[in-house]
């Protein structure tokens, strides 16, 4: 019956597509926004716990500490090694005069842990080079890349053996990586933490983080126990540090309240629209279902037939918008766009859907349940 009104049925059609597309669409943004806020987590598998002032917050949330702390920690039973980490925003001046912020990490100079985990030109090795640095390839394909000679001109990706100045000291590429994108989206440059010190602002303390292994035979939550108890610092397991930063994002930032009313809105327009719809194509076909209850047939096999097309314009809608959300993935790669899609944002969508779907066959079925066969030979 559905499919003979194409005009309802493409509007049907369309109505749960834009809600497929939009719930998708949204939820695999704001996963990808709260994905980069623990990028740097991500990329640093190597520690067992991370060892920080019990003041913060976040992984940006820098609270240095004295370099003292690093001996203490070293110094707790069970710690099999621990190395200092810088990470801080110093200023990159580049070669047209014009200042780009960059996040900037001190590795450990004898083991060069948390270094980038993808090396595309050069190797991790190579920082012990004089002056070394190591760029992440997105701010070398954009915001650090070198200017044309003229406004006109392109912009050049920075190679490995061009300099940069960080904070009025001169650096050298000596390696280009990849690395992932991080919630601020500022060009990420991996140094040794020594020169990390000498690019970073004159300050009495620097030390960002400690990054600590534990024994084999010890157990990961007692030996931070042991550090806090200790030391006085926060350790934390690289899960540990993910959840902390995602919850200080989920709760004080307004991230989740705007996804969260895109997504809703998005519902409500496919409950509407659908919803609408398929009631209006309900009352335009009484007179046929009254024939069809005229004839014999029950309640029970209208419903059929109504949850029928209902499911079936579902799935097809379904399909397509979740399909184009899927495009979007592919176009927006590589790009500043925050997308990530676990396979359980597909499976809400579809239950959303079906629910749609289900709503909009209650509430025609109501309209159906109240339908007297009589209906037909009163309109002749």
């Amino acid at each position: 019956m559905l499919l003979g009104n194409r005009g309802k049925f493409f509007a049907m059609l369309f109505g749960v597509a834009l809600t497929a597309l939009i719930m998708t669409q949204q939820s695999s943004i704001f996963i990808g926004l709260m994905s980069r806020t623990v990028g740097f987590i991500f990329d640093t598998p190597q520690p067992d716990l991370w060892v920080m002032d019990p003041k913060v917050q976040f992984v940006d949330d820098i609270k240095p500490l004295q370099d003292t702390k690093l001996l203490q920690v070293r110094g707790v039973a069970g710690v099999e090694w621990a190395v200092p980490l810088y990470k801080g925003l110093i200023r990159a001046r580049l070669s047209n005069g014009t200042f780009q912020t960059c996040n900037v990490i001190g590795l450990d100079d004898a083991t060069l842990v948390a270094g980038p985990p993808v090396m595309i030109q050069g190797s991790l090795a190579d920082l012990r080079r004089a002056d070394g640095v190591i760029v992440d390839e997105a701010a070398a394909n954009g915001k650090l890349a070198v200017p044309g000679a003229s406004p006109s001109d392109p912009k050049q990706p920075l190679r490995v053996g061009d300099i940069l100045e960080l904070n009025d000291n001169r650096a050298i590429v000596v390696g280009i990586a990849r690395a992932t994108r991080t919630f601020q989206s500022q060009p990420i440059i991996y140094t040794t933490y020594s020169r990390a010190m000498r690019f970073a602002p004159r300050e009495r303390k620097l030390l960002s983080f400690v990054l600590a292994e534990v024994s084999r035979d010890e157990n990961i939550s007692e030996v931070a126990t042991r550090i806090t108890q200790q030391t006085g610092l926060a350790a934390y397991t690289p899960e540990q540090f993910k959840g902390l930063t995602i919850r200080y994002f989920m709760r004080s930032t307004g991230i989740p309240i705007n996804f969260g009313m895109a997504v809703g809105l998005g519902f409500l327009v496919g409950v509407a629209i659908v919803g609408q719809t398929f009631f209006s194509f309900i009352v335009d076909n009484m007179r046929y279902l009254g024939i069809l209850k005229a004839m014999g047939a029950s309640n029970r096999l209208i419903f059929m037939m109504i949850i029928l097309q209902t499911s079936l314009v579902g799935a097809i809608g379904c399909a397509l918008g979740m399909g184009l959300a899927s495009l979007t993935s592919v176009i927006a790669k590589n790009s500043e766009l925050a997308f990530y899609m676990p396979w359980q944002v597909p499976v809400i969508t579809a239950l959303a859907t079906a629910l749609i779907t289900l709503i909009t066959t209650i509430l025609s079925l109501r309209k159906v349940l109240q339908l007297e066969p009589a209906i037909v030979f009163r309109g002749s």
